[in-house]
């Protein structure tokens, strides 16, 4: 320690919340502070028990600093095992469930006892990584407890966290050797038991050609099989982004069943050589890991899409012999340019990863792409689909000059879709389009468009989402959060899932229940820091709850993100349908900026 009190050190440090917390003590008072209180003894003897020390207690949060890795992973351990078990009694909404995240690396130690540092902020980012009644670990805790406790550790990726400049490595610990079970989440149950049709989940295929370049192909053509085998009524089939989580893992199918809620599972591969191309594919039941199906393919490259069909096919022939096949492929769009195919299907990733970080030359770049791809092959879906999505995202964020040409361009591409291939997704961004259009929201128009893109595929949860959102906006907030839920379910491992965190927000902000309503907008910002929306859903509802303090910051971050955004919607642009809830919450907003008295809010409550 140096003459100012101050040392560095490594040290272990272990960061906890109450998942929901907010709404625990909405619901009630007494019994969430007792309950508080109980738990925070358990920490204390668990932490004080392992080599540790509390650091700080502050609200539902806990910090704590340990000698050892192993310490604060047994601590961790021992807390959740004994906060759980003390809830049995307990119904689900109403139990306390901590969030705990670990991480061994550097920090400032003062003489007064009190750390900073990194190694403080990554193990908080931990903890918002976790799940409700979960631990999530770094990578450093990892390798140094290894064989040196009685857990499991499955790998979440690398992830991006909020001020922390690299992406910090992820585990999700499991207790006495098994993986960790997955709690309910902080707002809204997930029920995952079987439906009652056939249903499965196709896992992203393996690249077995060694060319990082060919991940995007392989990619399209798991996804055009998710896409066909989804056309089927009698099927449940996850969605593409919650069977994409698992991703260069080799994981259990057993426990993906479990996971998903599904009873079969495809995986398979493509090996990429020259002209050539092998596809294997096999079908997997997942309660009792045998195999139902295999089979491999060798083929010159042109025949790649018939490959697909016979895949479907064969699929669909194994788990639900009485679909009728002929409607397997009645609106396949075959592409007319491999070439085209691979960079609109980038292209389309490039317009996402813009969304949802609000990156600009990502999305100027995933235009550009789509625009190269049309030029090659004008009936390209993936790349009518990236410009759709890129113009329809200029309009709404105001990122360009000519918005109504962004607009006229963007329709332009989901008509082309709609004729196309009958694509649904293109039928949902000319729903988006046409109510954020800038001479005024078509909200009728847009809200016919989306029920028809869900009534063609009820469950394909990206229209479910689609929905939800656009009649959440024009009004019914009831119904879009029905759809919304619902959504969940079919793909509950979307890591674009903000998206939907994001839409209940809004939807419960026009409901007025702005508690439940932050709950979800805290997951999307959690999920989703560079999504700009989630930070002005905040900001309102903040200010419906009378946290001023707290609305002006999430306001302040929304305008770091997308500047121009804000003050539209400060002005007074429409951001739902319907006079009385769009003043609602432009005053809101306006509150959070300071444009208007604080009491201008209290009628709005």
């Amino acid at each position: 320690m140096n003459n100012t009190g101050i040392r560095q050190r490594l040290a272990a440090i272990l960061a906890a919340d109450v998942a929901g917390y907010s709404r625990l003590m909405a619901a009630d008072e007494r019994a969430t502070v007792a309950a508080l209180d109980a738990a925070r003894a358990v920490f204390r003897n668990q932490i004080e028990s392992n080599q540790g020390r509390v650091i700080d207690m502050a609200g539902d949060s806990v910090l704590a600093v340990f000698e050892t890795a192993t310490g604060a992973v047994s601590a961790a351990l021992a807390t959740q095992k004994e906060i759980n078990l003390s809830g049995d009694t307990i119904p689900e909404d109403r139990r306390m469930r901590f969030r705990i995240g670990v991480h061994l690396g550097d920090v400032i130690e003062k003489s007064d006892g009190t750390v900073y540092g990194d190694g403080v902020n990554i193990a908080a980012r931990l903890e918002g990584l976790a799940e409700p009644g979960g631990i999530t670990v770094s990578e450093s805790i990892r390798t140094a407890v290894r064989g040196k406790v009685s857990a499991s550790f499955e790998d979440q990726g690398e992830q991006q966290v909020k001020n922390i400049p690299h992406s910090v490595r992820a585990y999700r610990v499991g207790n006495d050797g098994s993986a960790a079970p997955k709690p309910a989440p902080a707002v809204g149950d997930i029920d995952l038991s079987l439906p009652d049709k056939p249903s499965i989940a196709v896992l992203p295929f393996t690249n077995m050609s060694g060319d990082p370049e060919q991940e995007y192909f392989t990619d399209g053509i798991t996804e055009d099989i998710i896409t066909e085998l989804s056309r089927f009524p009698s099927l449940f089939v996850i969605a593409r982004n919650s069977s994409f989580s698992y991703k260069g893992k080799s994981p259990d199918i057993r426990r993906v069943g479990k996971e998903l809620g599904v009873r079969y599972v495809v995986e398979g591969s493509i090996r990429r050589a020259g002209n050539r191309i092998r596809v294997t594919a096999q079908l997997i039941d997942s309660l009792s890991g045998n195999h139902i199906w295999a089979e491999r393919y060798d083929r010159v490259l042109e025949d790649i899409f018939a490959v697909q069909e016979e895949v479907t096919e064969c699929i669909v022939a194994a788990i639900a012999p009485h679909v009728d096949a002929a409607e397997s492929l009645r609106a396949r769009h075959r592409p007319g340019n491999l070439s085209a195919y691979e960079i609109a299907v980038r292209a389309y990733a490039l317009t996402w990863d813009g969304y949802q970080k609000s990156d600009l030359a990502a999305r100027d770049e995933g235009l550009r792409q789509g625009r190269a791809a049309l030029a090659i092959d004008p009936e390209s879906l993936p790349a009518l689909l990236a410009v759709a999505f890129a113009q329809w995202q200029n309009v709404v964020f105001r990122t360009v000059d000519d918005r109504e040409s962004a607009w006229r361009e963007g329709m332009d591409a989901a008509i082309r879709g709609i004729a196309v291939s009958r694509s649904l997704g293109s039928r949902g961004f000319k729903a988006l389009l046409l109510a954020y259009a800038p001479s005024g929201g078509r909200w009728d128009e847009a809200r016919i468009e989306a029920e028809t893109a869900h009534r063609l595929n009820p469950q394909e949860s990206s229209v479910m989402a689609l929905c939800g959102h656009i009649l959440a906006h024009a009004g019914d907030p009831v119904e879009g959060i029905r759809l919304l839920d619902r959504s969940l379910r079919i793909n509950p491992r979307d890591p674009f899932a903000f998206n939907v965190y994001a839409e209940l927000a809004l939807a419960h902000l026009v409901a007025k229940d702005y508690r439940k309503g932050l709950e979800w907008a805290t997951r999307a910002r959690s999920a989703a820091p560079g999504y700009a929306p989630a930070h002005v859903y905040t900001a309102a509802l903040y200010v419906g709850l009378g946290d001023l303090d707290k609305a002006k910051a999430a306001l302040e971050a929304a305008r770091r993100l997308a500047p121009v955004y804000v003050q539209g919607a400060l002005k007074r642009e429409a951001v739902t349908r319907g006079p009385e809830s769009q003043r609602r919450q432009v005053m809101l907003l306006r509150v959070a900026a300071g444009l208007e008295d604080p009491s201008a809010a209290d009628t709005l409550r």
